[in-house]
């Protein structure tokens, strides 16, 4: 019986976080940002190097949002945005990254190195993984 291959790490499922967004915008520019880049969240980063993760806004923090009533054009990001998020390294493995999204009940992860923000893993890229499946 041969072992189970190897499953990789977060920097072999990444997808490089080109959408970010500030913390000071408006929620209608988040979901403007996440339509036109084909994103479920979005990093927020506290200036426009995008150097540090200090929040995350998802899909779902839109959609409640919206479904309370709340004006899009009106609310800012900081006020619906998960402040603190989970990060993890490139090094972190599929299973550990997979292990913190149940423990946490949350779809992403931001991957951050020595410089900042340098990525994020979704539930989609850790499932394809895990099941040993193709990346697209």
């Amino acid at each position: 019986m041969q072992p189970p291959p190897a499953l990789g790490t977060a920097a072999d499922v990444m997808r490089p976080a080109l959408t970010t967004v500030e913390p000071g915008a408006h929620m209608a520019a988040a979901a403007y940002l996440m339509k036109h880049a084909g994103a479920t969240a979005l990093v927020v980063v506290d200036d426009e190097l995008g150097q540090r993760p200090v929040g995350l806004i998802t899909e779902a923090d839109i959609v409640r949002a919206v479904a309370d009533g709340k004006d899009v054009n009106v609310v800012r990001i900081q006020d619906l945005m998960t402040t603190h998020p989970t990060v993890i390294s490139a090094t972190t493995s599929i299973r550990d990254a997979a292990r913190a999204m149940m423990a946490g009940h949350f779809r992403h992860l931001p991957v951050v190195g020595d410089a900042g923000l340098i990525g994020m893993v979704d539930i989609k890229d850790v499932c394809a993984a895990l099941l040993d499946l193709p990346m697209g």
